[in-house]
C-alpha cells in the first residue's frame, strides 16, 4: 500500500488519516498502543519529508495479516532529496529537531538508504501484544511512553 505525498504540510495530516483507515484490516484497532506509535511515526516521517525536501514523496505501508502476527509493521518514506537524514539535538525551547530521535526511541528498527537520487527512510514495529518502555522491544510491562502524553490526529 503507497500514498503519493504532495510538498505541503496540510499532506501530513492525510497521510495519518490514510494510514489510520488501512489499519483495522490488518488485525491493529485503532486504540491499540501499536496503532498509536505507528501513526506518530508517520507523522514525523512525512513532516520530516515535506519540511525538510520541499519534494513530493511516496508512503508506503507493510501491514501484515492478522495471522501473521508475528511479522513486524514496516513503514518507509521515498523522497527525491539525496541528502541523509540527520538526528539533531534540540534544545528545549526549539519547536522541532526532535523527529528523528523520536522515531530512535519507538521503532524497534530504523534506517535509510539512498535510492536513484533520493533516499528511503524506513522503522518497523513488532507486533507485541503488551505496551513496551521507550527504547525497549517486545514485552515490557510499563506504557510505551512513560509520563509523556500526547494524540495522534
Amino acid at each position: 500500500m503507497q500514498l503519493e505525498i504532495r510538498p505541503d504540510p496540510t499532506e501530513v495530516g492525510r497521510a495519518r488519516r490514510w494510514a489510520r483507515s488501512r489499519l483495522a484490516g490488518s488485525g491493529i484497532e485503532a486504540g491499540d498502543p501499536l496503532a498509536e506509535t505507528l501513526i506518530l511515526l508517520v507523522s514525523e516521517l512525512v513532516t520530516n519529508a515535506v519540511v525538510h525536501t520541499g519534494l513530493p514523496a511516496v508512503l508506503r505501508l507493510s501491514l501484515p495479516c492478522v495471522a501473521a502476527e508475528s511479522a513486524p509493521v514496516r513503514l518507509e518514506v521515498a523522497d527525491g532529496s539525496g541528502r541523509a537524514p540527520v538526528p539533531r539535538c534540540a534544545g528545549d525551547d526549539a519547536t522541532g529537531g526532535r523527529g528523528l530521535a523520536l522515531v530512535d526511541g519507538l521503532a524497534d528498527r530504523w534506517g535509510w538508504s539512498a535510492e536513484g537520487a533520493g533516499k528511503r527512510i524506513w522503522c518497523e514495529l513488532d507486533r507485541c501484544t503488551a505496551p513496551r518502555e521507550l527504547g525497549e522491544g517486545c514485552g515490557a510491562s510499563a506504557p510505551p511512553y512513560g509520563d509523556l502524553a500526547y494524540e495522534a490526529v
